[in-house]
C-alpha cells in the first residue's frame, strides 16, 4: 500500500478501497475520472488548458461524438469516422472503432438514453433546478459551462495524497450492508439493551425474587472492553419481564376483600392510561417559546403578578406540575401585595398546603375580599367558615359580598342580628335593608323600611317593598299613598326612573304576589312621559305586550287605566272582554261586559254576549233579565230580538221564541227576521205558515236571496214531492234568479232540482239524461251571468261526475283552472279527484299558485294520509286550521284522519279545537248542520256526522 502512497502514485488495476476489510466493491466515474492524458492536464498550450477544462467541468473534448465509446464512430463534414480514440461521457476515450460493430440495437438505446435525459432536464426545469444544466449563457452571451459533481471534488482528492498509512489504517470499517448481509443478520439472534426503568425496579428489589429471575432470562452481562457494561437481553425474555410488571402493578392496584378474590376496575386502570397526554413536538416548541417570553417578562417588571401566574400556568401544562408551584411560590414572594398570585398559589397546592398558603395570604394582604372567600370555601367545618368569614369582615366591614356570605350560613334569628350590623356598617347596600325588613315583624319591618328611606331616599326598591308590606297585612288603601308618595319623593329627588322600568317593577311585584301594589303602580306612572294624542294606541301596545309575558294583573290595570280615561272606546272595551275571556274567570267577565253594557248601551253586542256567557253558564233567569235590559235601551235592535228568540228557542220555549219574533216583525222588521220567523215555523213543520211567512218577508225584501232558498227548498224536500210541489220550487227559484242573478247558491239549487226532477215527474215523456241536461243548461247561464265563479264552475265538474261523464268532467275542471287559475276550491278538488299517479304532481302546482289556501292545504294533508305519512298529514291539517278555523269541512276530515291514526288524545284534542272554533261554513258541514233533522245538534255532534259523510264518500269513491 505504501508503494502508491505517495503524491502522484497510481493504485494497482482493480483496487478498491477499504475492501480487505469487508467493503463491497464498485466502481464510479469519479474513481476512474475522466480520460485525458496527464501530460495533457499538466502541460502547457491550447491543448493542456482544454483537457483541464474538460477535467474540470466535465464537458467532452471536440469532435466529441455521443455514442462513439459504445462502438459509434465519428463523422467528419464529408461524412466519414472520425479519428481513433473518440470521446464518451461515460466511457472517455476510445479505441478506434470497428466498421460494423454499431447496430440497431445501439441506435435504439441511444434514442432512449436521449429520451431520459430530455425528460429528466425538463423536470429540472420545472421544479426550478437549473444546477444540472449542461451550460447557460453568462452575461456576455457565452455559453458558460457548469461543473459536474465529481469535478466538484477533485481538490479533496487530490489531498488523499497526503494521507498518511496510519490515518489509512485508522479508517473504520464500512461494513456490508447489502440486503444478503441484512437477512443475515435477521436470522441471528436479537439483543437489546435492558430499559433503565427495568433496571431501576430490579435494584430497589421492587419486584420479588421469582418475579426477578423471570424478568432477568436470557439476560447477559457484556464487556465491550472499553472499560463500560452493557446490559442486554433477549427479546422474549423482555416480553416476560414486562407481563411480569404490569401483572404485579394490577395486583397492588386491586383492592383485597373476603376470600381469596380480588376487585379491580380494569375500565378506570385503562382509562388512566388513556388519560397520559403525548406532547408534539409543535406544542413543546409552543411551550418553550412561551417560557423565553413570559420570563422576559418577568425579568422586565418582577412585581407583574399575571406574567407569573402565566408562567406557572405554562408549566402545568406542560405537565411539571412542581416547577410550577416553584414559580408561584417565588412570585408570592415577590409580589407578596397581589392576590390573584396567592389565590393561584393555593389552587396549584393541595388541601392542607393551600390553606397555610392563604393564612399567610390574609396576613399579607388583609384587604382582600377573595383571599377570605377562597378561606372560607377551603373549610370543611362550618364553623371553621364562619369563623373565617368574620375575621374578613373585621378586616373589611364594609364589604357586601363577605356580609352575604358570612349571613348565608346563619340561621334565621342570628342572620337578623348580622343584618343589624350589617346595615349600620353598608348603609348603602339596598339588599341588606330589603332583607332585614323580611326577617323582622311587622311593626319592626316598617321601622326598617323607614330608616332605609333616610338611608337611600333614591331608590325606589324600598317604596315597592313597604307597598308590598301593606298588602301582604291587607291594608289595601295605604298601597295607592305609599306608591303616590314614592313617585313624587324620587321625582323631588332627581332620582331617574323611566316608564319602562316602573312597568317591569310592576310586573315584578305581580310576579311576586302582590296585584294591587302593581296595579298601583300602573296607576301611577303608566302616563309617564306619553303624549295625550298617543295614549291610547301606547296603553293598547302596554297591555298586549304585558298579556303576552304573562302579566294578566298589568295588563287588567293597564286597560283598566285606560278605560277610566277613555270610557267610550269600543275597541278598548273589546280588548278588555278578550283578556278576561281567555286569562279571566267567569265573575271577571261579567264585570267587564257589565261595565261596557253600561257605558256603550247603544253597542248592543256587549249585551249579547252577557246574555250568552249566562245562558252557558246555566242562568237562563239572568239571560233573560239582560236581555230585557237591552231592549228597553234598544227597542228596535234586530240583534237583540234574534237573540231573544233563539235562546227561548234553544231552551225549548218555542211560543215565546215565536211571541219575540213577532214582536220583532212589529218593531223591528227586517228580511233577517222574517227568514227567522219561517225558519222556526219550518221545523216546527207547519210549512203553509212558513212559505206565508216567506211571501209576506219577499213582498218587503224582494232582493233578499235567501227567502227564495227557504221557499225552494220547502217545496221540494219537505212538501211530498209531486208534479204541484216541484213547480212550486221551480217559480220560486225563478223570481229569485230574476231579482238576484248574482246569487251563484240559488243557480246551485235550481240546477240540482231539474237533476233530480227527472226522478219524480213522467218518466215516458222525459228521456234519460234529460234532468241533467237541464242542469247543465242552467250551470251554463249561471257562469254566463257570473263569469270566473268557481263555485259554479266545480258544481258542473261535480254534476258530470255524478252523471257518469269523466271526459267531460276532466274538461270542465281544465277550463275552470284556466278561468279561475288561483281558486282554491277548484285546485283542492283537483287533487283529490285526480288519479292516484298525478295527485302529487297536482299538489305541488296547487301549493304553488296558492301557498296559503286552507282548502288546498287540507288536501295535500289528505294525500299524506292516504300515503301513511302521518306526521306530515297532522302537520298541514293543523296548519290549514289555523288558516281559516270556520271551514267545518276541514276540521271533519282532520278528526277522520285522527280517528283513523291518532290516538284518543289526539282525537279529543281536534274536537275541542272545533268546539271553540265553531265553524260555520263548508259545502257538506253547511248541508249537513242546515238539515231539518239536524237542527239544534251541537258542534260536538255535527263534527261526527261530517266525519261520518266524508268516510261513506270515500268507500263508494274507493268501491266505483
Amino acid at each position: 500500500m505504501s508503494a502508491f502512497r505517495g503524491r502522484g502514485a497510481v493504485p494497482p488495476k482493480n483496487y478498491v478501497p477499504g475492501l480487505g476489510r469487508g467493503a463491497a466493491g464498485f466502481t464510479t466515474r469519479s474513481d476512474v475520472g475522466p480520460v485525458v492524458p496527464e501530460d495533457a492536464v499538466t502541460g502547457s498550450g491550447s491543448r493542456a488548458a482544454e483537457a483541464r477544462k474538460q477535467l474540470q467541468f466535465g464537458a467532452p473534448p471536440a469532435n466529441y461524438v455521443a455514442g462513439a465509446g459504445r462502438g459509434a464512430g465519428t463523422l467528419n463534414a464529408q461524412g466519414d469516422e472520425g479519428p481513433v480514440g473518440a470521446y464518451d461521457s461515460f466511457s472517455g476515450y476510445s479505441a478506434a472503432p470497428q466498421k460494423g460493430q454499431y447496430d440497431d440495437d445501439d441506435d435504439e438505446a441511444d434514442k432512449i438514453w436521449a429520451t431520459i435525459d430530455e425528460r429528466m432536464n425538463r423536470k429540472r426545469k420545472k421544479k426550478g433546478d437549473n444546477t444540472q444544466d449542461d451550460a447557460d449563457d453568462d452575461a456576455g452571451g457565452r455559453k458558460r459551462v457548469r461543473a459536474r459533481i465529481g469535478a466538484q471534488f477533485h481538490e479533496l482528492k487530490e489531498k488523499l495524497a497526503e494521507v498518511t498509512e496510519d490515518q489509512w489504517a485508522s479508517i473504520p470499517d464500512v461494513g456490508d450492508h447489502s440486503l444478503k448481509y441484512k437477512q443475515q443478520r435477521r436470522q441471528q439472534d436479537t439483543f437489546t439493551p435492558l430499559s433503565d426503568s427495568l433496571i431501576e425496579q430490579r435494584n430497589k428489589s421492587q419486584l420479588d425474587a421469582s418475579a426477578g429471575n423471570a424478568a432477568l432470562a436470557g439476560t447477559t452481562i457484556a464487556d465491550d472492553g472499553s472499560g463500560f457494561k452493557s446490559v442486554v437481553a433477549d427479546m422474549s425474555g423482555l416480553s416476560a419481564a414486562r407481563g411480569t410488571v404490569l401483572g404485579i402493578s394490577l395486583d397492588r392496584m386491586s383492592g383485597s376483600v373476603a376470600g381469596n378474590q380480588t376487585s379491580i376496575d380494569p375500565k378506570g386502570y385503562l382509562t388512566s392510561l388513556s388519560g397520559i397526554q403525548s406532547v408534539s413536538n409543535a406544542e413543546v416548541a409552543d411551550i418553550n417559546k412561551a417560557r423565553l417570553l413570559l420570563k422576559s417578562v418577568r425579568d422586565t417588571n418582577p412585581k407583574h403578578g399575571p406574567g407569573w401566574i402565566a408562567a406557572a400556568r405554562v408549566e402545568e401544562a406542560a405537565g411539571k406540575l412542581l416547577q410550577a408551584r416553584k414559580i408561584i411560590q417565588e412570585a408570592c414572594e415577590i409580589c407578596a401585595d397581589n392576590e390573584d398570585v396567592w389565590l393561584e398559589a393555593a389552587r396549584l397546592h393541595p388541601h392542607d398546603v393551600a390553606k397555610s398558603i392563604l393564612a399567610t395570604a390574609v396576613r399579607r394582604v388583609p384587604k382582600s375580599v377573595k383571599i377570605f372567600l377562597k378561606a372560607a370555601d377551603l373549610e370543611h367545618v362550618e364553623a371553621n367558615k364562619k369563623a373565617v368569614l368574620r375575621k374578613g369582615l373585621e378586616a373589611n366591614p364594609s364589604s357586601i359580598t363577605l356580609w352575604k356570605a358570612a349571613i348565608a350560613l346563619e340561621n334565621a334569628e342570628d342572620a337578623r342580628l348580622l343584618l343589624q350590623v350589617a346595615v349600620e356598617k353598608v348603609p348603602h347596600s339596598v339588599e341588606m335593608w330589603l332583607a332585614l325588613a323580611r326577617l323582622e315583624s311587622y311593626k319592626n319591618a316598617q321601622r326598617v323600611l323607614n330608616s332605609a328611606r333616610k338611608a337611600l331616599p333614591n331608590d325606589r326598591s324600598i317604596w315597592i317593598a313597604a307597598a308590598r308590606l301593606e298588602e301582604s297585612q291587607n291594608h289595601d288603601e295605604v298601597i295607592d299613598k305609599i306608591i303616590q308618595r314614592a313617585v313624587k319623593s324620587l321625582e323631588k329627588n332627581e332620582a331617574v326612573v323611566t316608564r319602562a322600568q316602573w312597568l317591569q317593577e310592576a310586573e315584578a311585584a305581580e310576579s311576586s304576589g302582590a296585584p294591587l301594589t302593581s296595579a298601583a303602580i300602573i296607576k301611577y306612572t303608566i302616563g309617564k312621559d306619553v303624549d295625550d294624542e298617543d295614549r291610547q294606541r301606547t296603553w293598547t301596545e302596554d297591555a298586549k305586550g304585558a298579556a303576552a309575558r304573562g302579566s294578566i294583573a298589568t295588563a287588567r290595570a293597564i286597560l283598566s287605566h285606560a278605560l277610566s280615561a277613555f270610557p267610550t272606546k269600543r275597541t278598548l272595551w273589546t280588548q278588555a272582554i278578550d283578556l278576561e275571556r281567555n286569562h279571566g274567570t267567569a265573575k271577571t267577565l261579567d264585570e267587564v261586559l257589565e261595565a261596557a253594557s253600561e257605558r256603550l248601551p247603544q253597542v248592543e253586542i256587549f249585551w249579547l254576549l252577557r246574555a250568552k256567557e249566562q245562558w252557558v253558564n246555566g242562568d237562563v233567569n239572568k239571560a233573560r233579565d239582560i236581555l230585557a235590559k237591552a231592549f228597553a235601551v234598544n227597542p228596535e235592535s234586530e240583534a237583540v230580538w234574534l237573540a231573544a228568540s233563539k235562546l227561548e228557542h234553544e231552551n225549548g220555549e218555542v211560543e215565546r221564541a215565536r211571541f219575540f219574533l213577532e214582536r220583532a216583525r212589529q218593531r223591528a222588521p227586517t228580511a233577517r227576521v222574517y227568514m227567522k220567523a219561517a225558519l222556526l215555523e219550518r221545523e216546527q213543520t207547519n210549512f203553509d205558515d212558513a212559505l206565508q211567512l216567506i211571501e209576506e218577508g219577499l213582498s218587503k225584501f224582494v232582493k233578499f236571496s235567501k227567502l227564495y232558498m227557504m221557499g225552494g227548498q220547502i217545496c221540494s224536500e219537505n212538501l211530498p214531492r209531486n208534479k204541484t210541489s216541484l213547480s212550486r220550487a221551480r217559480k220560486f227559484y225563478e223570481r229569485g234568479l230574476k231579482e238576484c242573478p248574482e246569487s251563484h247558491i240559488l243557480w246551485i239549487l235550481a240546477s240540482r232540482l231539474e237533476e233530480e226532477a227527472v226522478h219524480f215527474e213522467d218518466v215516458a215523456t222525459n228521456s234519460q239524461g234529460s234532468g241533467a241536461t237541464k242542469a247543465r243548461s242552467i250551470l251554463e247561464l249561471a257562469r254566463l251571468k257570473n263569469p270566473k265563479n268557481p263555485d259554479l264552475w266545480l258544481e258542473s265538474i261535480r254534476l258530470e261526475r255524478r252523471v257518469g261523464t269523466t271526459k267531460l268532467a276532466e274538461t270542465q275542471m281544465a277550463k275552470a283552472l284556466q278561468e279561475c287559475p288561483k281558486s282554491g276550491i277548484l285546485l283542492a278538488e283537483s287533487i283529490l279527484s285526480s288519479p292516484r299517479v298525478e295527485q302529487k304532481s297536482k299538489a305541488a302546482e296547487a301549493i304553488k299558485r296558492c301557498p296559503d289556501d286552507p282548502l288546498v292545504i287540507a288536501a295535500v294533508a289528505s294525500l299524506f294520509a292516504s300515503e301513511n305519512k302521518n306526521d306530515k298529514a297532522r302537520k298541514w291539517f293543523d296548519r290549514a286550521t289555523v288558516l281559516n278555523p270556520d271551514i267545518g269541512d276541514i276540521w271533519a276530515r282532520f278528526y277522520l284522519f285522527e280517528l283513523k291514526s291518532g290516538t284518543q288524545d289526539q282525537q279529543e284534542k281536534v274536537k275541542a279545537a272545533c268546539i271553540a272554533a265553531e265553524p260555520k261554513h263548508g259545502d257538506i258541514w253547511a248541508s249537513i248542520m242546515k238539515d231539518m233533522k239536524n237542527r239544534g245538534k251541537s258542534v260536538a255532534e255535527g263534527l261526527e256526522l261530517v266525519a261520518e259523510h266524508i268516510l261513506l264518500e270515500q268507500k263508494k269513491a274507493l268501491v266505483s
